[in-house]
């Protein structure tokens, strides 16, 4: 702020105002900066709220942490007694990922603090996609969708209740409001009677290349019953728009190369990094963000379709110029690929169905990544890259092409994870 301001024509800086800080949370963060300390103890835990709303918007990253530690380890009780303003609270900002999971963790068990609540309606997106995907959900799939289609509603209140009221242009507003939602539906775990009665009405809101035939040639299998959703002994933590927890257990698997119907061994954590929606697709902002970290995860969403790609690097990403007097159009510098053993590609064709997977590990293990300052994640030659908004799977260098098409592809969104045990 100070950098950016101009100074006044007697050449002091004009009056910074931040509004959003109250002057004693301020205090608290003055001394936290001169000193490295602060007593959380000290303070009442509303206090404590805002001085990590105040750490977050200086970027004092760890004592956001710090912070969200302290309240998960010795206020529990009070943030179930609070929960409206601590889901609303922790679900504003990506930081809050250990308040986020005190809140999924939370209402996967009752789930009707939430569902139930008389502020439904209002909640985030991002919350109500982050429980849906939960695999603990202690709810039928049929409430789940019924939950879905209520807030979807909400969102839209012009909407007749009833679907045989619907325009098109009611089917395709509703379809926008629960489009972050749907992949996260199993839709595979409702009964026949279910699908029939409460999931045909709305079929034009279910995207064309997911479901509708496939799930209806499922459903007419009259012997199919209801299931309920899969629990895991290992708990598994991920923030993504992308991916469900089912996919990231499938990848913590590929990672420690178990067979599909191994446990898991691991409990990972998938710690968001980057998401291009937020961050931005430009190679400057990737490396900004994601150099030298070890253990990544790139997921990528195809616009205009269900289709997810990925890879896996167990190394760092590093920024390494090119250099032009050095090397032509079709030549790249060996100097600049990464060697590993571990690294691998996939892709999900279709979103909804975990097994619709590819699976190609590095081959070429000398030439497993590719970094430079002018490229996004690149896995290999060609296997994987991702330049901007577009990408491409063409290369040679993993056991096999993890697309049909080799035509250059559309990025809808993109996110790089970083594994932490």
């Amino acid at each position: 702020i100070l950098s950016t301001i101009k100074k006044k024509n007697d050449g002091t800086l004009v009056h910074i105002k931040l509004s959003n800080i109250l002057p004693e949370i301020f205090q608290i963060i003055l001394r936290y900066i001169y000193s490295g300390r602060i007593s959380l103890e000290e303070y009442d835990t509303s206090d404590i709220i805002d001085v990590l709303f105040a750490a977050s918007e200086f970027g004092l990253q760890e004592l956001i942490g710090d912070i969200q530690s302290f309240l998960v380890k010795t206020k529990a009780d009070w943030m179930k007694s609070n929960f409206n303003l601590i889901y609303k609270t922790s679900f504003e900002n990506d930081s809050f990922l250990e308040l986020q999971k005190f809140c999924t963790d939370l209402t996967s068990k009752e789930p009707d603090k939430i569902f139930k609540s008389p502020n439904f309606s209002s909640i985030p997106e991002n919350l109500l996609v982050s429980l849906i995907q939960s695999n603990n959900l202690q709810m039928s799939e049929i409430q789940v969708w019924e939950h879905v289609l209520k807030w979807g509603l909400a969102q839209s209140p012009e909407l007749p209740s009833d679907t045989t009221n619907f325009s098109k242009e009611d089917f395709k507003t509703l379809k926008n409001n629960v489009r972050q939602c749907i992949p996260f539906i199993r839709f595979h775990n409702l009964s026949s009677e279910e699908f029939s009665d409460k999931v045909l009405p709305y079929r034009k809101i279910l995207p064309k290349d997911l479901l509708y035939e496939d799930l209806l040639k499922y459903f007419m299998n009259p012997n199919k019953k209801s299931k309920p959703r899969m629990t895991t002994t290992k708990k598994i933590y991920i923030n993504s728009k992308i991916i469900t927890i089912q996919h990231a257990e499938l990848i913590s698997k590929w990672i420690d190369r178990l067979e599909i119907t191994d446990e898991i061994e691991k409990a990972y954590k998938f710690q968001l990094l980057l998401r291009g929606s937020r961050d931005g697709f430009t190679h400057k902002k990737f490396h900004e963000i994601c150099d030298n970290r070890l253990r990544t995860i790139t997921i990528i969403k195809v616009n205009n379709s269900n289709e997810i790609l990925g890879g896996y690097n167990p190394i760092a990403w590093e920024s390494n110029e090119s250099d032009e007097s050095d090397e032509s159009d079709d030549e790249l510098d060996e100097e600049n690929f990464g060697t590993t053993k571990d690294s691998f590609i996939f892709s999900f064709e279709n979103s909804v169905d975990i097994e619709s997977y590819i699976l190609s590990r590095v081959e070429r293990e000398n030439h497993a990544t590719y970094n430079r300052s002018d490229f996004g994640p690149t896995f290999g030659i060609c296997d994987l890259d991702l330049y901007g908004d577009t990408g491409c799977c063409n290369g040679a260098d993993y056991e096999k092409h993890i697309r049909e098409s080799d035509d250059i592809f559309s990025v809808e969104e993109y996110e790089v994870f970083q594994l932490v045990n």
